[in-house]
C-alpha cells in the first residue's frame, strides 16, 4: 500500500467500457511511440539496405536540391526523400517514370510516417545513363544544337590537324597513320587529354578552346576515342563539351568508339565519323587521287594548249597566203578606185541635188517677185499715202487735206480737192 504523498507512478489497473486499462507508467505519448516505432524500424538490418521499385508521382524538385516524391504501384504508396539528390543522380526523374529506389526505411516522428530515405536511384528496365543521355539530347536539340544548317564545312585541302585524344590509346596511332598514308603533307597537333572519368569532359573542352584561341594552327579539329562500353564513353555526353563544340569557329570531327555508338559529342560537331580511322579518311584528302586528277588536268591543259596553238597556225598560214601579204599594193590600187567611184558617185548626187535646189530657188523667187508691191508700181499702179497710213477709203482722207502718191519712179505731193463714192 502507498502513502499519501508517494509520486511514483500509480501501479493499477482500470476498468472502462469492458477493457482493462495498461497502468500509467506504460502510456506511451505520440511522439514516444513514433520514436519507438522508428527505432524498432531501424533495428531491421531488412530495411537498412533495401530496393524498392515503383512509379513516381508528385515529384518536386526543390531549390535546396533535394527530391521528394511518392513512389506508387498498384495497391500502396511510398513516400520518398533525396537529399541532395540534383548531385547524385545523372538524370532528372519525372512523374510517371518507374524506378528503382535503394536506401533505408525509417520513419518521421513529427508525421509519424514511414518512407524510404533514399542514396540511389535508378529506372526501372533502362539504365540512368541511358536516360540521362536522351534527356540531354533532347535538351540541346530544342536549342538548335544539333541543326544541320548550322554545321561549318570541312576545308578540302587542310593544312593542319588538331586532334584531341588520349595520346596513348591505339585512336592516336590509327588516325596519324591514316593522315600520314593519304596526305603526308598534313601537319598534325596532338592536344592530349583523358577520354574517360570525371576530370576529361574538362580536358577535352580545354582542347577545342586552345586551338580556337590559337594556341596552335588548326584547320580542322578532330575529337574523339576507340571504343568502350557506355560509362566509358560518357564523357563524350557531356553538356559543356557539347556547347563548346558547338561554338567552335573551326570545323570539328567527333569520332567516339565504334559505328554504332553515338555521343552528344556527336550531334553537336560538324561532322560524326564512325571510327576515328574513318575521321582521319574524312579530313584529309587521298594524295594519290589529288596526283591522278592533276595529272587528267594537266593532260586535258596540254590538249587544250595544243589545240590553240594548232588552230593559231592555221590562221598564220592564211595568213601568209592571203593577197595582201603577197602584194600590198594591188590592195592599196583596188581601194584608189574604190575611193574614185565614190567621188564619182558624190559628185553625180552633189550635181542632182544642186540642180533641185535651183529649181526651188527659181520657183520660190518668182511668187516673191509677183508679191512685191513695187512690181504691181511697175504696171501702172500707184499708192496714196496720208501722213504715214495708205488710204485705203475714202474716210481716211478730208477735201483739202495733203496726200503723197507714190508711183514707181517716185511720188507726188497733192492736195484732196473732192472725193466721190462708188456707185453700189
Amino acid at each position: 500500500m502507498t502513502g499519501a504523498n508517494d509520486s511514483s507512478p500509480k501501479k493499477f489497473t482500470k476498468k472502462f467500457k469492458g477493457c482493462e486499462i495498461m497502468p500509467e507508467s506504460s502510456i506511451f505519448t505520440v511522439e514516444q511511440l513514433n520514436e519507438y516505432m522508428k527505432n524498432m524500424i531501424e533495428a531491421d538490418r531488412s530495411l537498412s539496405d533495401i530496393y524498392v521499385k515503383g512509379e513516381i508521382s508528385n515529384f518536386t524538385n526543390h531549390k535546396t536540391g533535394h527530391f521528394y516524391f511518392t513512389v506508387k504501384d498498384e495497391k500502396s504508396v511510398l513516400k520518398a526523400v533525396m537529399f541532395g539528390g540534383a548531385s547524385k543522380v545523372g538524370f532528372m526523374p519525372e512523374n510517371g517514370m518507374k524506378v528503382v529506389l535503394h536506401g533505408r526505411i525509417s520513419l518521421f516522428v513529427r508525421d509519424g510516417q514511414y518512407q524510404i530515405y533514399c542514396d540511389g536511384i535508378e529506372p526501372d528496365g533502362i539504365g540512368a545513363l541511358y536516360v540521362a543521355f536522351e534527356q540531354l539530347k533532347a535538351k540541346l536539340e530544342a536549342e538548335g544544337i544539333f541543326d544541320q544548317r548550322r554545321k561549318k564545312p570541312l576545308p578540302k585541302i587542310p593544312n593542319s590537324i588538331g586532334i584531341i585524344t588520349s595520346p596513348t590509346g591505339a585512336a592516336i596511332r590509327d588516325m596519324i597513320n591514316v593522315i600520314t598514308r593519304r596526305f603526308p603533307m598534313a601537319k598534325i597537333v596532338l592536344f592530349p587529354a583523358l577520354v574517360q572519368g570525371a576530370n576529361a569532359p574538362g580536358q577535352l573542352a580545354s582542347g577545342i578552346k586552345f586551338f580556337n584561341a590559337g594556341g596552335a594552327e588548326a584547320d580542322l579539329i578532330i575529337i574523339g576515342r576507340g571504343g568502350g562500353s557506355l560509362e566509358e564513353l560518357w564523357a563524350f555526353n557531356d553538356e559543356n563539351l557539347a556547347r563548346v563544340v558547338f561554338s567552335s569557329k573551326i570545323p570539328v570531327i567527333s569520332a567516339v568508339g565504334h559505328e554504332t555508338d553515338f555521343t552528344i559529342c556527336d550531334f553537336a560537331a560538324d561532322l560524326r565519323a564512325p571510327t576515328p580511322s574513318a575521321a582521319a579518311e574524312l579530313a584529309v584528302p587521298d594524295s594519290g587521287e589529288l596526283k591522278r586528277q592533276l595529272s587528267n588536268a594537266f593532260k586535258k591543259m596540254e590538249l587544250l594548249a595544243a589545240g590553240k596553238i594548232s588552230g593559231y597556225r592555221e590562221r598564220v598560214k592564211n595568213y601568209e597566203n592571203a593577197n595582201v601579204l603577197k602584194n600590198p599594193m594591188n590592195i592599196i590600187d583596188d581601194k584608189r578606185m574604190g575611193i574614185l567611184q565614190i567621188e564619182k558617185n558624190l559628185a553625180a548626187q552633189l550635181k542632182i541635188i544642186l540642180g533641185e535646189k535651183r529649181s526651188q530657188f527659181v520657183m520660190r523667187s518668182s511668187k516673191l517677185e509677183a508679191l512685191n508691191p513695187l512690181s504691181v508700181l511697175a504696171r501702172g499702179y500707184s499708192v496714196a499715202y496720208s501722213g504715214e497710213k495708205i488710204v485705203g477709203r475714202l474716210a481716211d482722207v478730208e477735201i483739202g487735206s495733203a496726200i503723197t502718191v507714190k508711183v514707181s519712179d517716185g511720188r507726188i505731193e497733192a492736195n484732196v480737192n473732192a472725193v466721190h463714192a462708188t456707185a453700189k
